[in-house]
């Protein structure tokens, strides 16, 4: 009998790659809302479920997972914070991640809604929709080749989008707790104050840990950035205090702020509120102050290219484990 896997969030337009990579043959149940409490019975009768980001895996999910004799609880996303590691473990269940996928796909993102905003095109375009074709002082902009850009973490990811700055003249300067040697042909390492202070754009490229940087972009960090600087975040919501940073685009200390990620992403992420509220009161905030405020969907990872990663290596993930006992993409509790 073939392996079953329940595989969750799966868009109409992501099916034919789930068909088309499955080389071992698995039996795909292919399933559109994300994995909640109140549909988790939809995987009575899998083997295993694949996640992805706002699924929730929490321990009240795992231990009904468990009871359904399901043992294998991965996801195709590089981001974990949905599933409790600890509970898994208690429940002798499997956790198994993707480490990467197609850094572009980020970085590019990163990169448009950086210059999207120095550009001023959203402030530009939400007026003319309006009828408003005048040029506006608010709209005078600093072209590329004399703009500095601050990236604060320097991964596969960061540099990629230092890549893409640098292959369009502006200065790139980094911040890294681990500086790689082989990233000094994009930027210049640079000590987080300096970066701050320098940078036209920051963009962030960290990864969150809630026991050590919950919040630990917050106004001490901005205080030290340039005056009417723009802030990129295509990481996670969770290491930026966005009350403190919407109250510096409100004072104009920050000419605008990029998101695609919100906190508690998942009662918002997915949804169309159709004008109204959405009840979570820093996403209205944000909200209200677009276009120096412009949000996306959490669209970063959202490319045929990085899809086909996640898919191909959650199989193989899949894989290891049938075949071997072990993955090296298994995440343990801490």
């Amino acid at each position: 009998m073939a392996f079953k896997i329940a595989a969750y969030g799966v868009r109409e337009n992501e099916i034919e790659s789930f068909h088309d990579l499955n080389k071992y043959s698995y039996d795909l149940k292919l399933i559109p809302e994300n994995l909640t409490h109140e549909n988790v019975q939809t995987a009575q009768g899998c083997d295993a479920v694949l996640l992805r980001g706002n699924n929730v895996g929490d321990q009240q999910n795992l231990d009904q997972l468990k009871e359904y004799g399901i043992k294998y609880v991965f996801t195709r996303t590089v981001g974990f914070n949905h599933i409790d590691l600890k509970a898994a473990q208690n429940n002798q269940q499997l956790v198994a991640y993707v480490p990467g996928y197609s850094p572009l796909s980020v970085s590019e993102l990163a990169f448009t809604l950086g210059l999207t905003l120095q550009r001023h095109i959203a402030l530009a375009t939400s007026r003319t929709a309006r009828g408003d074709f005048k040029v506006h002082t608010d709209e005078f902009a600093t072209e590329i080749h004399d703009l500095t850009i601050g990236i604060i973490g320097t991964g596969r990811i960061g540099r990629e989008e230092a890549a893409l700055w640098k292959g369009v003249n502006a200065t790139v300067v980094g911040f890294d707790r681990y500086p790689s040697d082989a990233n000094q042909d994009l930027l210049t390492y640079v000590d987080e104050d300096e970066l701050l202070s320098r940078s036209d754009i920051v963009s962030l490229h960290v990864p969150y840990f809630p026991d050590s940087n919950h919040h630990y972009f917050n106004q001490s960090y901005i205080d030290k950035m340039k005056n009417g600087a723009i802030l990129v975040n295509t990481a996670r919501a969770e290491i930026t205090d966005v009350s403190a940073i919407l109250d510096a685009v409100e004072t104009g200390k920050l000419t605008g702020f990029a998101t695609d990620v919100v906190e508690n992403e998942g009662h918002i992420f997915g949804h169309d509120f159709a004008g109204q509220p959405t009840e979570d009161d820093l996403a209205d905030r944000a909200l209200r102050l677009y276009p120096k405020v412009i949000m996306t969907p959490h669209i970063g990872s959202y490319t045929r290219e990085a899809l086909h990663d996640m898919i191909a290596i959650s199989y193989e993930n899949f894989n290891d484990v049938l075949t071997t006992g072990s993955s090296k993409n298994l995440l343990a509790a801490k």
